[in-house]
């Protein structure tokens, strides 16, 4: 029995290593993950300038009234279109019913006394002629007439002054747009100069940007760029419309307008966009830097960090961790952690982990 337990001990050595040896085999016999590769992207630093900006429509109102009077009818409701001239908002207009049939009062008199007063001159200017009237009985009658026509013709501009004001109870669409917010409902009171509904154009679209000091002299009007809208990833082109002087009230920023070249229901007015601007003939006495750019779907992220799979030997994966910088559409700004040429994982058939073997594709 002792042979046989000195025989086991002697033999236990070898199976413990032959053991190790077979984990090891199956650990460097593990299938490698596909991935693909890519190098890096390197763009002069001064080929555009990138500022942010936002979405508005290029006409936009708040339509109000110069007349006060409660709310008889709101005929629209947000997000509803409408077109030049149409009904929006009533507001009840009793008292200037009540001014309009005075008017039309007065008119009828006015009229009256005017044909009379017309038919008088006319019959004394006969007899002045045939020397059966004296100039004195001529010119009161001159004169008489001359006053009705003036008053037919005060009465006709206050009745043009009532209808005017009709147009202040009954307001209607400046331009053809959507209705983008209503401030008063029925029965409210409206106030001369209170905003009562709000409306865009959705035909043309534009962009505010607000550019730097130190990058303001380099966009011109008329100068193409392209506008990445944030919220749904899209790209689209633009041209340069306006280019403010002055920085005064902007807080030393410089306000740009761009005009949108295309339309796109996808895109509405408030969204968020950077805009690039091109300034490839910028100062070319100063040392230009590579950008480093990355598709933002390479990226991992894990809590506050980020990161992006390089190639280690032995093709393995290699977590690296990067500080990164401004987004230029799809793509990423790397401030520090990888340089110019060197490859990085792009994507993979697989889970990646730190020192993961996998195979490029």
């Amino acid at each position: 029995m002792n042979n046989k337990i000195i025989t086991t001990l002697l033999l236990s050595p070898f199976l413990f290593l032959s053991c190790g040896k077979d984990r090891k085999e199956i650990t460097d016999n593990a299938a490698a993950i596909p991935v693909k590769v890519s190098g890096m992207t390197a763009q002069n630093n001064g080929s555009f300038v990138t500022a942010s900006g936002k979405i508005e429509a290029e006409n936009s109102a708040n339509v109000s009234t110069r007349m006060m009077g409660y709310v008889t009818k709101v005929h629209v409701k947000v997000g509803q279109k409408v077109s030049a001239g149409q009904l929006m908002v009533s507001i009840n207009a009793t008292d200037l019913q009540a001014k309009k049939a005075q008017v039309d009062a007065s008119i009828l008199q006015a009229t009256a006394a005017f044909n009379n007063a017309k038919k008088d001159y006319e019959r004394f200017t006969v007899l002045f002629n045939q020397q059966s009237a004296s100039q004195k009985e001529l010119d009161d009658m001159t004169s008489r007439y001359e006053m009705a026509k003036a008053g037919l013709d005060a009465a006709k501009q206050m009745r043009n002054e009532v209808l005017a004001q009709f147009n202040y109870s009954n307001i209607t669409a400046p331009f053809s747009g959507e209705v983008t917010n209503t401030f008063v409902k029925e029965g409210d009171m409206a106030n001369p100069g209170m905003p009562l509904v709000s409306i865009e154009g959705v035909s043309r679209l534009q962009v505010t940007a607000m550019v730097s000091e130190s990058d303001i002299a380099n966009i011109q009007n008329g100068m193409a760029v392209k506008v990445l809208v944030k919220s749904i990833n899209k790209e689209v082109t633009g041209k340069v419309i306006e280019v403010s002087s002055s920085a005064k009230n902007t807080g030393g920023q410089y306000l740009v307008k761009v005009s949108l070249n295309q339309i796109d229901k996808a895109i509405l007015s408030g969204m968020f966009v950077n805009v690039q601007f091109p300034v490839a003939n910028k100062t070319q006495t100063t040392n230009t830097t590579d950008k480093v750019l990355v598709p933002e779907s390479a990226l991992v992220k894990q809590g506050q960090l980020t990161g992006i799979y390089t190639i280690g030997n032995g093709n393995k994966a290699i977590l690296r961790w990067l500080r990164i910088g401004k987004t230029f559409g799809n793509q990423v700004e790397v401030l520090s952690g990888l340089s110019a040429e060197e490859q990085y994982i792009v994507s993979a058939e697989g889970k990646l982990y730190n020192g993961a073997k996998v195979s490029i594709q």
